[in-house]
């Protein structure tokens, strides 16, 4: 009888509960591939979300990318170029080992190594460090080359791995030997362009993960990724296209997670050369070296049809190159009316009273919508006399003709990485040159730009450095250095039961997914 009453009793509880087993499993749908399990070979976004969900830094980044506590609890300034970091404490590798100083200390130097033949490596969050020095096994000490405000920012970026791992290169990370952090989650393995599967870290010193198992699914297809979120395959998505954001919202089974996102989409044209390839005016010169040729551009947009009617509500029109709640937002800085007549005037009166010719040139794959938010800004530049020819390729073949200067006038995306206004004000607006600007296709250059730029890069008070952040700002958006367009929204759909309060970055970190 008693053994029937128990059957009976768990019989009633698998009935009641039949998801709690599926639930300590988790599976993601990604809408981009990371294209190495390296945490500090190649800055992308992909890479470092999904390295966010294995490896700490000293430092992270919260969903706003504020700064907060990583395996160090705590740091301060001993003088103008030295720091010190007291770190966690208890705190192991997925391996077992110990987190110390020295993991610091070889985790920071490894940079160098991870760099050889990177796309894009991280060298340039590290190279305001002269030297790193492990005090005792807690407390670590950086000197800087001068004064390094944005150091924290930069330690951000940079994962810590076990110093026996230090010599471990990309490649054998890639096979999956040595993947080793003290994150919320294991690596278990990596199917390039498929899949990456981790498991929990129970002794994770952020409080354990509820997932047992986290399965990120590559689904870099809108359609099938929405499939599969309809179906059930998956528990969630990133990156909803704009096309299937109502639907989804719509649907009783899911719910949907929108955030203002980091990413600005600008525009960028040829400042510096007297004949420009594809923008002449009658005369055979190039038009976009005059300023209020470059104002009547900005004004001939109107930002908030291309975000509803184009982006479905997935955005936001943008004055300048950080949202609103970024260290160095100029809340002085409005965002440029809609206003052709306005534009059509300042055309005339900088001798362009019939217009000129100008291709405008922007990717079709890299963005979302990218090729109808050019054909959208052609028609709205068209509308004020401008004779236009829009032109959109696959990123593959357009950011690296972009930078070659094969075009006149341009599209791009630029996110705020560091959380502050210089990590992308210096590589779009600074002045070209080997070690500055090389983001800066348009080849925007003001002297007083660039010295409010450096000045705040070198100023520790945090008023005063946002002081000169906003003035830098002011003057390139004077100038229309370039032309803020909008920011990117980030949208997540997950099934009901489910919550993700989302991120400015865009990341889609398993750890922060709850059950409810």
């Amino acid at each position: 009888m008693k053994a029937r009453l128990a059957a009976a009793a768990l019989a009633v509880c698998v009935s009641i509960f039949p998801l709690v087993s599926q639930a300590r499993d988790l599976t993601i749908g990604l809408s981009a591939s990371p294209t190495s399990m390296d945490p500090q070979f190649y800055v992308l976004g992909p890479n470092s979300a999904m390295a966010r969900n294995i490896f700490d830094g000293l430092v992270n980044q919260d969903p706003k990318q504020r700064i907060t506590p990583g395996l160090a609890v705590s740091w301060s300034t001993i003088d103008d170029t030295t720091w010190e970091f007291k770190l966690r404490a208890n705190v192991t590798f997925h391996d077992g080992t110990p987190f110390t100083s020295a993991d610091v200390v070889a985790s920071i130097h490894r940079v160098a190594l991870a760099a050889r033949n990177s796309p894009s490596s991280f060298l340039p969050y590290v190279k305001a460090i002269a030297s790193v020095t492990a005090v005792d096994p807690l407390t670590v000490r950086i000197k800087t080359n001068g004064p390094a405000p944005l150091l924290l920012n930069d330690l951000s970026r940079i994962a810590i791995l076990p110093a026996a791992d230090a010599s471990v290169t990309t490649t054998e990370m890639n096979e999956g030997k040595g993947v080793i952090g003290t994150g919320p989650f294991e690596f278990v393995s990596w199917t390039p362009d498929n899949k990456i599967v981790l498991k929990r870290n129970d002794a994770y010193w952020g409080g354990k993960p509820a997932w047992n198992q986290v399965t990120f699914r590559i689904l870099k297809n809108d359609s099938a990724r929405v499939a599969a979120i309809l179906a059930g395959d998956v528990d969630m998505i990133e990156n909803i296209p704009t096309a299937d954001t109502h639907r989804l919202m719509n649907s009783k089974a899911l719910s949907v997670v929108q955030v203002a996102g980091n990413r600005v989409m600008y525009l960028a044209m040829d400042q510096d050369r007297a004949v420009s390839p594809l923008a002449k005016g009658p005369d055979g010169k190039n038009p976009l070296r005059k300023l209020a040729v470059r104002r009547a551009l900005s004004l001939a947009i109107n930002r908030q049809a291309i975000v509803q009617r184009i982006m479905d509500g997935q955005g936001v029109p943008a004055g300048q190159l950080v949202p609103d709640g970024y260290f160095g937002y100029d809340p002085n800085i409005k965002v440029d009316p809609y206003d052709p007549k306005k534009a059509r005037q300042l055309l005339a009166e900088a001798g362009y009273p019939h217009g000129f010719s100008m291709t405008f040139d922007a990717s079709n794959d890299r963005y979302p919508n990218d090729s109808k938010v050019a054909q959208a800004i052609g028609q709205f530049f068209s509308q004020v006399g401008i004779k236009m020819k829009v032109v959109t390729m696959p990123g593959s073949i357009y950011f690296s003709r972009a930078s070659a200067r094969d075009f006149s006038f341009i599209m791009g995306g630029a996110a705020v990485e560091t959380g502050e206004a210089s990590s992308v004000l210096g590589p779009l607006l600074e002045t070209y040159g080997p070690k500055a600007g090389q983001g800066n296709r348009g080849r925007y250059s003001n002297a007083e730009f660039d010295k409010a730029l450096s000045e705040a890069r070198h100023t520790l008070d945090p008023a005063r450095r946002e002081a000169l952040l906003r003035k830098a700002t002011a003057i390139g958006m004077h100038d229309v250095g370039v032309i803020p367009v909008f920011y990117l929204a980030n949208t997540w759909a997950m099934k009901r039961g489910l919550s993700y309060a989302g991120r400015s970055d865009g990341y889609t970190l398993a750890f922060y997914v709850t059950s409810h």
